[in-house]
């Protein structure tokens, strides 16, 4: 099972130090996520500290850009680190695409499903030299002259991986892309159950099997002995349960009724009290806790056979890769796996 790490939240500074010192542990991948920083930028630098690490997106927001732009700069990150990059998008929630970015929000799944494809026609365009010809029903592409091709690669281009909470962008997945990024708001049994199935179903779509897909989950973990790391954890878990599209997974354990509770609570401005309505025994389906030692264990107990990579977000940032709990877990998670 691979290992990666996730950063959330970082600026550029010594990023490329970072990267060296992840490769240097063994770590197999460092992965961006899109919040308060461009993924992207966090990609390019660090891919001048790093010759073997894989540095991917994890994920960026799919919709407030189009295919071209995307082809363009995974095209570019993909040959500045050596053939190590992959492209993980995600669609995030209507409120977002439209108050946040003023895009058009519709069909979801069914847009996401033709970016991917628009953006495998532009790089085949580049390979090939020949015509950009997409039609699809969002995106239609019919011009690329000889001075807007980029120089040819030695390299294959990156993998797709997309983000996926309900079974229909999990099917889409397992049909078009590369890989799935299991969300930290999921459940072994929930992904056992909706998810593989899910994508099951689209790998047999496109002819393909599972071996011919990584899943990756980016897991949840706080250490048992910090007060602190709990609460978090606690509302990082009640602020993902108040979203609607989230709902399908707290009704596989019989707690669906809290999403409306949760949700109501979020219009009435009630951040700091929507944690109080997590139990300890809510908080532990979604989130490995204990002594750093027992972190990797409870991962491996969770996740090996359903998983192909675990991504650990903790504060890699402040503690360039010198945080126990991080370094404990890896190593007892590599021992299981």
């Amino acid at each position: 099972m691979k290992l990666n790490a996730v950063i959330s939240s970082a600026p550029t500074r010594d990023l490329a130090v970072l990267a060296a010192r992840l490769e240097g542990s063994g770590c197999d991948g460092l992965y961006f996520a899109e919040l308060g920083h461009d993924p992207f930028v966090g990609a390019a630098v660090a891919s001048t500290g790093s010759s073997k690490l894989t540095l991917g997106t994890g994920i960026a927001l799919a919709f407030p850009r189009g295919p071209v732009p995307l082809a363009y700069t995974a095209h570019d990150l993909n040959t500045g680190s050596g053939g190590n990059f992959v492209l993980g998008l995600g669609p995030q929630v209507r409120a977002h695409i439209e108050r946040r970015f003023g895009m058009v929000w519709n069909e979801p799944v069914a847009r996401m499903r033709e970016l991917v494809l628009a953006i495998r026609a532009v790089w085949a365009c580049w390979a090939s030299n020949g015509p950009l010809a997409f039609d699809g029903e969002f995106y239609k592409l019919n011009l690329m002259p000889p001075n807007f091709r980029p120089e040819p690669t030695s390299h294959a281009p990156p993998p797709i991986c997309l983000a996926a909470v309900g079974p229909r962008m999990s099917e889409m997945a397992g049909e078009v892309a590369d890989g799935l990024f299991i969300h930290a708001f999921a459940t072994s049994a929930y992904v056992q159950n909706v998810i593989l199935p899910a994508v099951e179903r689209g790998l047999a779509k496109s002819g393909r099997t599972r071996k011919d897909f990584q899943l990756i989950y980016s897991g949840f973990i706080a250490d048992g002995a910090s007060p602190k790391e709990i609460a978090e954890a606690r509302s990082s878990v009640a602020f993902y349960a108040s979203t609607k599209d989230y709902r399908g997974v707290l009704d596989q354990h019989g707690i669906g009724d809290l999403q409306p509770k949760l949700q109501q609570m979020t219009r009435e401005g009630k951040w700091k009290d929507m944690a109080a309505l997590i139990s300890d025994e809510v908080l532990d389906l979604f989130c490995v806790t204990g002594a750093p030692d027992e972190i990797g264990a409870g991962l491996g107990a969770r996740w090996t056979g359903l998983a192909d990579q675990i991504s650990l977000n903790v504060d890699y940032w402040n503690t360039h890769q010198d945080n126990p709990l991080w370094t404990a877990a890896a190593e007892k998670l590599r021992l299981i796996a």
